[in-house]
């Protein structure tokens, strides 16, 4: 199983750091963002498990940011931490969308361990997925049939597969997966590979060619 991927949106130098070395101790593969935009292009075009945001960020405020990832459809879990500690500002923040929230300064263990209940719940909720009459897991990267035969995926085929998943109505030109899937591409070939290796394992009905357009979730 590989390490749960973990956002982390902090403008502080020093702070910033500190989380991702925390996160690195105990088995995660953390990824810094300094400032709000940055923050918001990281979620919206990579994978991600959980989400720590700090409120007070440059360029997008930290809920500000998490608004727009959840009417976007971004459904990732997210704990805020911030110095803003009052009763009032706990109910903006859980209201706006975040799973929890942690006011600085923290300890530790109860910071890593509310980790674990956000990757928990969303490991329940948020990591299965339907792909026709098929179940996705996004934790071990397997398309299970209902009759029970299992196809594993690999790490960028379990990507786009999530991507078209997550927007079984929608359909994804070439460049937006280039974008959300392989942002290092330097060609939208790589998407019809991808997309080619999805049907050999799953079926050629899997992912429909929406002519025109691109790609979507198809009927598995």
């Amino acid at each position: 199983m590989s390490a749960a991927r973990v956002l982390v949106v902090e403008d502080d130098r020093e702070l910033g750091p500190l989380l991702l070395r925390l996160l690195r101790s105990a088995g995660y593969e953390p990824e810094l963002a300094p400032d709000g935009q940055a923050g918001l292009h990281l979620a919206l075009t990579r994978q991600y498990d959980a989400m720590i945001l700090d409120r007070g960020l440059p360029a997008i405020e930290g809920l500000d940011l998490l608004g727009r990832l959840r009417r976007t459809g971004v459904t990732v879990p997210a704990l805020v931490l911030t110095a803003l500690g009052t009763v009032p500002d706990r109910v903006t923040g859980l209201d706006a969308g975040a799973e929890d929230y942690v006011v600085k300064p923290f300890e530790v263990d109860e910071l890593l361990a509310r980790v674990r209940v956000l990757l928990r719940g969303h490991s329940r909720s948020g990591q299965q997925l339907m792909v026709g009459d098929a179940t996705f897991d996004l934790i071990t990267r397997t398309v299970t049939a209902p009759e029970g035969s299992v196809v594993a995926l690999s790490g960028r085929e379990s990507d786009l597969l999530r991507l078209l998943a997550q927007h079984p109505a929608r359909a994804f030109t070439r460049e937006e997966i280039v974008q959300r899937v392989f942002p290092e591409a330097a060609t939208v070939a790589l998407v019809d590979t991808y997309v080619h290796y999805l049907r050999r394992k799953l079926g050629t009905a899997a992912v429909a060619t929406v002519r025109g357009v691109g790609y979507r979730l198809g009927r598995g």
